[in-house]
């Protein structure tokens, strides 16, 4: 997985406060501040979790006693099944 830069987290809180401002629905509650806070906050949190279970599945694809080459097509495969096995293992507790 890829870490973002805080630039790039605070370009994408912008975009996304944006595109909630131009929502007809969406009304903000607080000031537009805030809500990039909450947004960012939010952002870094899912980041946190997506290298968690990144570094999860990393090492348990390194525990197989057949090595598996990281960019194959089985290991994309492998990789793919076991971070979303990993996510709802997270979801769950």
């Amino acid at each position: 997985m890829m870490l973002l830069s805080d630039d790039k987290v605070s370009h994408l809180s912008h975009v996304l406060l944006d595109r909630l401002k131009a929502t007809p629905i969406a009304r903000l509650r607080a000031d537009e501040t805030q809500v990039l806070r909450g947004i960012k906050r939010v952002l870094a949190w899912e980041l946190q979790q997506g290298e968690e279970t990144d570094r999860a599945v990393r090492a348990r694809l390194a525990s197989y006693s057949r090595q598996i080459i990281e960019g194959s097509p089985e290991w994309e495969v492998l990789y793919r099944k076991a971070f979303e096995e990993e996510r709802r293992k997270r979801k769950k507790s």
